[in-house]
């Protein structure tokens, strides 16, 4: 069964650039509600459901955000400044159902009000990340063309330039136009717009990529959709969890773990601006957080550092953002007594699709089709690929790929499946295997090297902190496993150790793999949610001429 292609309800949008901007209704993916949890009713606004109707079944008084320092807010706290600023928006600033709003913050509070305040509008919300540069948030609204930006005041240094006359109001700050002063005076009610359950509700770009960023385009009911299906299913949710974790909520694993899980099922969550691995495990053990999400990288860093036992209070511990391997998974078992659930997702679908939890977890699978999604994998052709054969991951369920006027959703979505650019094998029982990356595969004199296995095996090394693997073009082999690695102090950095990890990896994985080029670095590149930047390491050894005999200091040789 391939699934439908909805016909798009009546809009509640009064400007249509949204549902003007959408794909040709024959590049959408297949969509499917085979489960009851994703049935929505044709007029549905996501924060009337995530706000308005959580008040009403679980209390104004009950804990919703909390902060490492400052007062937390209630439910009714924060439905009645998501109601102050959809005030703000319509009275003051004239925003309209359909207009596109820029949110530009850390996880805070305030940003939690004001992304919910913008739905409530029937407004658009663009997520952004605070760190980017004003080139950046200028590709941005290039695209999605904003009526206005909100900002919080200690990131609008740089946007002015970047975004010409699109007017820009700041929160948390001193001035009287500030939002947060603007809301003061503001009544705590608002009657929300009453918008299609398809009609878009989010604009996300894209991460880890370069040039320009493709805008996932995604409904009311798709906001809710992850959360009914991956949260409901594999985390189950209950009022009395504080969720964490490291993701801002411009990535949509943050936007899903840090608010609309909490939200949907009752919880709170514990928001944090920035924190390293070490800061984010002390938190948790000080405020009793239950669940927390994060990426591998930083599960390992809190190992290395001793910090185990301050995730032994969690009920959960969610690991997504990049490959979880297997020794990852044992090593904080060991020292936590915490089963990770593992998963994979997309921001094109939102959240995680492929998990597992319980007695259903495999260590070193990254799980089962989400109840709700079908996952299969494809071969080069395009045909279903045998069991436990490596191809490309594609998958259908009730959200989908739908990029903003951009030809590139032709080669995410295949023949109604969207195909994540993943390399996964299958077994016989439906159990996803990761691969990489397609472009983590490493082609060295014939061989097929995943470079996810690669890491694996060196960040076992008691010296190494964390490792990053991509491959180096080279003359006679094509490529080469060229391994940049980050040792704990006191580890030195020369031949000697270099040559200590590639026997190492030789010891642990088939000889062939192991990385013939290793290069000490005091750090590697990471996007805010902690996730490895493989990119910007394949963009250096692609400039570097291969022809060439490199040995940089700290480095072994090929």
């Amino acid at each position: 069964m391939k699934g439908t292609v909805m016909e798009l309800s009546p809009s509640a949008h009064v400007d249509t650039f949204a549902r003007d901007n959408l794909p040709p209704a024959d590049q959408w993916p297949a969509l499917e509600f085979t489960i009851e949890d994703v049935q929505y009713p044709e007029k549905m606004n996501a924060a009337t459901v995530l706000i308005d109707d959580a008040v009403a079944s679980f209390g104004a008084d009950r804990p919703a955000l909390h902060t490492p320092s400052g007062p937390s807010w209630s439910y009714g706290d924060l439905l009645r400044r998501a109601n102050q600023v959809a005030r703000v928006l319509t009275e003051d600033l004239g925003i309209v159902p359909g207009n596109r709003v820029l949110l530009r913050g850390p996880n805070n509070p305030w940003i939690v009000a004001a992304w919910l305040g913008v739905l409530k509008t029937g407004a658009v919300v663009v997520t952004t990340m605070p760190i980017l540069r004003g080139a950046e948030v200028a590709k941005i609204a290039t695209l999605t063309k904003p009526s206005l930006v909100l900002s919080d005041h200690r990131f609008v240094a740089d946007v002015p330039e970047s975004i010409g006359d699109i007017p820009l109001i700041a929160y948390g700050g001193d001035d009287e136009a500030d939002l947060t002063r603007r809301c003061e005076g503001k009544d705590g009610t608002f009657e929300n717009v009453e918008t299609a359950a398809d009609d878009v509700a989010l604009l996300g770009p894209t991460s880890g990529t370069t040039g320009v960023p493709k805008i996932t385009m995604h409904f009311h009911r798709d906001i809710l959709a992850n959360a009914d299906t991956f949260a409901k299913h594999i985390l189950a949710p209950r009022p009395d969890d504080v969720m964490a974790g490291s993701p801002p909520f411009a990535f949509t694993f943050g936007l899903g773990g840090l608010v609309v899980f909490p939200l949907r099922f009752g919880a709170s969550s514990l928001l944090t601006e920035r924190a390293t691995p070490m800061e984010l495990a002390e938190l948790v053990h000080e405020r009793g957080a239950t669940v927390l999400y994060t990426a591998p990288t930083a599960y390992r860093a809190i190992l290395k550092e001793g910090g185990g036992h301050l995730l032994r209070g969690l009920r959960v511990g969610v690991s997504a953002g990049e490959h979880l391997p297997s020794q990852t998974w044992e090593a904080v078992k060991e020292a936590t007594g915490i089963e990770l659930v593992n998963g994979i997702g997309a921001t094109e679908m939102l959240h995680v699709f492929i998990s597992a939890a319980g007695d259903d977890i495999r260590p070193g699978a990254t799980g089962v089709a989400v109840p709700g999604f079908r996952a299969k994998i494809i071969d080069a052709e395009g045909g279903d690929a045998p069991p436990n054969t490596p191809g490309r991951l594609a998958v259908i369920g009730p959200t989908g790929c739908r990029y903003l006027d951009d030809d590139r959703q032709l080669a995410y979505v295949i023949d109604g499946w969207n195909v994540t650019g993943d390399t996964f094998l299958m077994d016989e029982d439906g159990y996803f295997f990761y691969q990489a990356r397609s472009d983590d595969m490493i082609i060295s004199s014939g061989y097929n090297i995943g470079a996810p296995e690669v890491e694996a095996a060196v960040n076992q090394h008691d010296d190494v902190i964390e490792s990053a693997v991509v491959g180096r073009p080279h003359p006679e082999r094509g490529s080469i496993v060229c391994a940049f690695v980050v040792l704990r102090d006191g580890a030195t950095a020369d031949g000697a150790k270099a040559k200590e990890l590639q026997d190492f990896v030789k010891s642990r994985i088939a000889p062939y793999k192991y990385p013939r080029e290793v290069r000490f670095v005091d750090e590697l590149p990471h996007n805010p949610s902690g996730k490895l930047q493989h990119f910007k390491l394949r963009q250096l050894v692609e400039k570097e001429d291969v022809s060439a005999d490199l040995s940089p200091a700290g480095a072994t040789g090929h």
